[in-house]
């Protein structure tokens, strides 16, 4: 089975429950799409590889403001290192949101495990899911910027 736009679902809500709870920001998502390159669509990514009865990738690319507003909105005035901080916060966003979200695609018979999220910065960088399948992308927009959640399957 390949990636299609009927398992977005399990990503959109996984993030909406994510950001909401944890960062009080209430993500809208945009129409899913089939993602033609690996430019990043922002400026600060996270990846998390996965494995078991399908394999695949899920990333979630945040703006640089979006971001920020993000770590603000999880640490409060506790920000240290912005840089480290931001590295921080959005792995573990993606981290939840992976989990979240392979939760929901369990309860539909995709089981399938994820790895320890890596962090891409930098203006233009890009995210390569290592997969002949399709990428779906699913943008979202906030009061703080925008962000993509990228997820394939092969």
């Amino acid at each position: 089975m390949n990636s299609d736009v009927t398992f977005a679902k399990p990503f959109i809500s996984a993030t909406n429950n994510v950001l909401s709870t944890m960062a009080g920001i209430t993500p809208v998502p945009g129409a899913p799409f089939v993602k033609k390159d690996n430019i990043a669509c922002g400026d600060v990514s996270a990846i998390i590889g996965l494995t078991g009865e399908k394999r695949g990738s899920i990333s979630v690319t945040f703006s640089k403001k979006c971001a920020i507003a993000l770590v603000r909105a999880m640490l409060g005035d506790d920000v240290q290192d912005i840089i480290s901080d931001t590295k921080d916060a959005v792995g573990e966003i993606c981290n939840m949101i992976s989990g979240q979200a392979r939760a929901g695609l369990a309860e539909v018979g995709i089981k399938c495990d994820g790895s320890t999220p890596s962090i891409i910065m930098g203006a233009d960088h890009t995210v390569s899911h290592v997969t002949s399948s399709p990428v779906i992308a699913v943008p979202f927009t906030t009061p703080h910027g925008d962000f993509t959640i990228e997820f394939c399957f092969g």
